[in-house]
């Protein structure tokens, strides 16, 4: 029984379509994400007040109260299970307050440059599917 050589996803042959596919998906992804231009509103909520008017309250600090809690309560007991809870709890608040207030823009660039960074990703997504593929297949 002769052993065949093994390439990507454990199938023969496809090594350099992978490593091609990848540098292409790579590529694309950054020339991409390179483009997208990322901001924060800030972490509040706005109040309203009046006719109209209102008064924006900066709500970090308030978040801040269950980590805090929860450190405090790790430090006099390694595995307080409340700690542990208050620790994890507010740590996703502040995650998801921070992602909740972001505001993302694809800055503008050319059709060109553009359908080069998809295709690029798109390429290289094919050559990576297809190098996982058996390669005895396509004979």
């Amino acid at each position: 029984m002769e052993k065949s050589k093994r390439g990507a996803g454990g199938t023969p042959g496809g090594i350099g379509e992978f490593l091609f596919g990848t540098m292409l998906v790579v590529a694309g992804g950054y020339l991409f994400l390179n483009q997208v231009q990322v901001r924060s509103q800030g972490f509040g909520f706005r109040v309203p007040f009046g006719g109209g008017g209102g008064f924006t309250v900066d709500s970090f600090g308030l978040s801040l109260i269950p980590l805090l809690i929860g450190i405090g309560l790790l430090f006099f007991n390694g595995r307080s299970l409340a700690g542990r809870f208050l620790t994890v709890a507010g740590s996703v608040i502040i995650v998801l307050g921070v992602l909740a207030r972001l505001t993302v823009n694809f800055r503008p660039t050319s059709l060109f440059n553009t359908l080069l960074m998809l295709g690029m990703l798109a390429a290289g997504l094919g050559l990576v599917s297809r190098s996982l593929k058996d390669h005895d297949a396509f004979e």
